[in-house]
């Protein structure tokens, strides 16, 4: 067996791995203000000195699944105001497009079990311009792009050093790091390398009194005190490496003008003896913070090699075939990938899957927040909450997260978000099956969903909605594990359906306003696709009726029934859950068809789209025309059913022929699932022949949605003439923006009026092959638009694949769309092979925007790639 699949059978491999955040500062969780300003109450500048509550953040930081011990690593230019311990970024009011990291770091190479993994830093080798990036970025407006690290010039001549961090295991807990310096500049540059270790501060809150220990053994090495954690060993190759210590402990002189206590050496004094050479580490060389100092000069063009070892045994040769485990673990590491690429023989999309895969596995974070307790403070921390004001997630009590979770990404996103994670586990589903079904088992937990039966949405607003995607995720990584074991896990499909059940009826009972199956939201995940804020209450009994949350709803439907229908073959009951979610399903399509009398429905004939509807309080209806990504939802809800399927339920199928007798009204509505298809297939989708293909004509349309970079969030009609809307005497206008947003709606960091987003384009290209299993070629449809040439949905569906990956991929002059034309990205040979994967992107040009790490659902690109993986 593969040595990497082998390990992933014992569940101790990954007791350690990448899970300590990339930012922990102006995270809810943190804050402890009286009046919810997370960003201002523990900032970048206040980190250094700033005990966290609920997690730890370092550069490449690991841990153990608890977070107990962490290990990161820290450098120092000698130039910088201080010592580089974590990753600088803009607050969200600092953005002009709300927050944004500014490092160059790129993820390399991850294995599920984080039995190797690699990522290199650009540090600079002047000095870090911190204020320059706040100042300028200020200054500029919302129609102007980010102010980055590489437009101030830091990077100019090479001046930089490139910082290969690797890891590897030579057992569960025995952890060889290796980090080599390369310096790329013309001149000889001094750095100073601080492998750190410390102790997550679980000791001062009043819970407990066990504090741990690190302590100097001997010349290069440190004793690891922990009764909990089974290494006790962390080793310095480097002779000359020097031990310093401190504790993990808030700064209060510093930060609050507090008398210092009986202890001095706090959470910055590593930092402060290392800038200002003062006397603020433990002369006794121990505390709950240690680092290995190492000074060293990298030559013009060359570079230094530092080895560590954190292990839980003593060792005569700690470093000895240090080199081979390492040589080991890649070697297994290529093997692993080798088997899940092995039809993939474009080098460049290997690389490209490659570093998707190791984003994602990066990307992992331990999560802790316990609702209860941050809301009312600790025994020996009082909490100064104004209840009186706006006070965060007061209805989650219950809320006890505190388990290894796939991030958005570690800095910008570092806290899950429900729907996010449903598209995460897509990809995760292909390397590590197990981890990807225990992610969507976890967010169902009693401990996580509500007792209302809502799922969380993320920790700056849990009772938010995302789109309920949840079980279309479930459902397709179980068919994936099912390929790759040979077997269905019915065990876990079976658990997670009894928990969407509670979802579902939520939905219904919470998000159908007058119980007429027309689903509401909010933003719904889509933050500012609409003309005003989708979550604001609209005065004098005004409301919205959402294209996109009954569209969603309706998916939801599909998606239950399939669950159903797939586990009613092993157990007989679950077939008339199949027949109740098929005939909810029903009910929602003829409610997007009418929403009641004198009112207007969602489907625009005249323009052959979907619109959400403001109902006025007088009765009345307004259609809002503007056409985007909420007009193509109703795609997502559609369904295949083999004949064979149906049958093996006979009940189901009598049922079926009960409805299509009695109810013409509701079978009209939707496509026949009477009518076979190709190979004896029967569609259920809220778009029948006609109505697919109108929308299709809208969204491959290159004047509208269809860019040479996949499909556009809004039509771009409304570039030159943009969409007017007067609601509550304000007028609102939305324009056409391709990249960053020109709105502060939701914080102004984030934009759905005309991007690329990946996790629509990744249902969009789902369903057209979904339409094609059904239609073959007896559908085929323009494309592009006005172009007269005619291909069938599965050639479409494989085009936009195909345009989705080219932001990735060189083309014919070595670009990379997703770089902006930025030609040290594109061509110089440190940097050309190195892929982040963007939040989102621009809709013309295929330039990544927002978040630079949000592998997560972008990630869905390793899916996409041809020849596309053939799970």
């Amino acid at each position: 067996m593969i040595a990497e699949k082998q390990r992933l059978q014992d569940a101790n491999w990954k007791n350690w791995g990448p899970y300590v955040s990339n930012r922990q500062w102006g995270n809810v969780r943190e804050d402890y203000s009286p009046n919810g300003n997370a960003w201002g109450f523990a900032n970048h500048d206040r980190a250094e000195s700033y005990t966290y509550r609920w997690g730890e953040e370092g550069i490449a930081g690991i841990s153990d699944a608890k977070q107990l011990l962490c290990f990161g690593l820290s450098f120092w230019n000698k130039k910088d105001k201080m010592v580089k311990e974590r990753f600088f970024g803009l607050s969200n009011p600092q953005g002009n497009h709300g927050e944004d990291i500014k490092e160059l770091f790129y993820y390399l190479d991850n294995t599920p079990t984080h039995s190797y993994m690699k990522m290199v830093y650009k540090y600079p080798i002047n000095e870090f311009p911190y204020e320059d990036l706040v100042t300028e970025n200020g200054k500029r407006s919302k129609k102007e792009p980010e102010y980055e690290i590489f437009d101030t010039g830091i990077f100019d001549n090479n001046e930089y050093f490139d910082i290969f961090i690797e890891y590897c295991k030579a057992s569960t807990d025995d952890i060889l790091v290796r980090v080599e310096v390369c310096n790329r500049s013309g001149k000889d540059a001094p750095i100073l390398v601080a492998p750190t270790l410390w102790f997550r501060n679980n000791w001062k809150w009043g819970y407990n009194t066990y504090k741990p220990q690190l302590n100097a053994s001997y010349e290069g090495c440190i004793d690891i005190h922990h009764d909990s954690i089974s290494i006790k060993k962390f080793y310095s190759r480097n002779t000359h490496a020097r031990s310093v210590f401190c504790e993990n402990e808030t700064n209060t002189p510093k930060l609050y003008g507090a008398p210092a206590s009986e202890n001095i050496y706090f959470k910055d004094g590593i930092n402060d003896h290392i800038i200002r050479n003062t006397d603020t580490v433990n002369p006794e060389k121990r505390g709950t913070k240690a680092s290995f100092l190492i000074d060293e000069i990298i030559e013009a063009g060359q570079s230094k090699t530092f080895e560590f070892r954190l292990t839980a045994h003593e060792h005569d040769e700690p470093f000895y075939q240090f080199d081979e485990i390492f040589n080991i673990r890649l070697a297994e590491c290529n093997e692993f990938y080798a088997d899940i690429q092995h039809d993939v023989t474009d080098e460049d999309e290997r690389n490209v899957q490659r570093q998707a895969f190791a984003g994602l596995l990066w990307n992992k974070q331990f999560y802790h927040y316990n609702v209860g307790k941050w809301l009312k403070g600790d025994p020996n921390f009082d909490a100064p909450r104004n209840f009186n004001d706006y006070v965060r997630n007061t209805e989650w009590n219950h809320l006890h997260n505190k388990d290894i979770i796939s991030m958005p990404d570690k800095w910008e996103y570092p806290w899950y978000a429900t729907w996010d994670l449903a598209f995460h586990c897509v990809p995760l589903s292909i390397i590590d099956a197990e981890f990807a079904k225990g992610q969507l088992l976890l967010l169902t937990k009693e401990w996580y969903m509500h007792p209302n039966g809502q799922l969380p949405a993320y920790e700056w607003n849990l009772s938010d909605v995302n789109p309920p995607v949840h079980a279309w995720s479930c459902f397709r990584v179980f068919k994936i594990d099912e390929k790759q074991n040979g077997k269905p896990d019915l065990l876990f499909l079976e658990k997670v359906f009894q928990k969407l059940l509670l979802n579902f009826t939520w939905w219904v009972n919470r998000k159908d306003k007058n119980g007429n199956n027309i689903f509401g939201g909010g933003f719904l995940g889509l933050d500012n696709i609409g003309a005003f804020d989708r979550n604001m209450i609209l005065k004098d009994g005004q409301y919205l009726e959402q294209a996109d949350g009954t569209s969603w709803m309706a998916m939801y439907a599909l998606n239950m029934m399939r669950i159903a229908m797939e586990l009613a073959q092993y157990y007989q009951v679950y077939e008339d859950m199949a027949i109740k979610f098929f005939e909810h399903y029903l009910y929602i399509a003829e409610a997007m068809e009418n929403l009641g009398e004198g009112t207007k429905g969602l489907w625009n004939e005249e323009d052959g789209f979907f619109y959400d509807v403001l109902q006025l309080g007088n009765g009345e209806s307004v259609s809002l025309r503007l056409r985007s990504i909420v007009g193509l939802i109703p795609l997502f809800a559609v369904e295949i059913i083999d004949h064979h399927l149906l049958e093996k339920m006979p009940n189901f199928r009598e049922r079926m022929d009960w409805v299509l007798k009695n109810k013409p009204e509701l079978t009209k509505l939707v496509s026949h699932w009477d009518e076979e298809g190709q190979g004896r297939k029967h569609l259920m989708s809220i778009l029948r022949k006609n109505r697919l293909t109108k929308v299709l004509t809208r969204m491959l349309d290159e004047k509208e949605f269809l860019s040479s970079y996949g499909i556009r969030a809004m039509s771009k009609v409304y570039e030159e003439n943009p969409f007017v809307f007067s609601v509550h005497g304000n007028e609102n206008v939305v324009y056409y923006t391709p990249a960053e947003s020109d709105s502060r709606m939701f914080g102004g960091n984030s934009n759905w009026r005309g991007p690329i987003w990946f996790p629509i384009n990744f249902l969009i290209v789902e369903s057209l092959q979904r339409f094609h299993f059904y239609y073959g070629n007896s559908l085929k449809v323009e494309f592009p638009t006005g172009s007269g040439d005619k291909k069938n949905l599965d050639e479409v569906a494989q085009n936009i694949s195909k345009r989705l990956c080219s932001i990735f991929l060189k083309d014919e002059d070595g670009q990379r769309a997703f770089n902006g034309g930025n030609e040290i990205f594109n061509h110089n040979e440190y940097f050309k092979d190195y892929i982040t994967f963007y939040e989102y992107f621009h809709g013309d040009n295929g330039r990544g925007v927002g978040a630079s790490h949000q592998t997560g659902w972008t990630a869905t690109v390793a899916k996409l790639m041809k020849p596309r993986l053939t799970i």
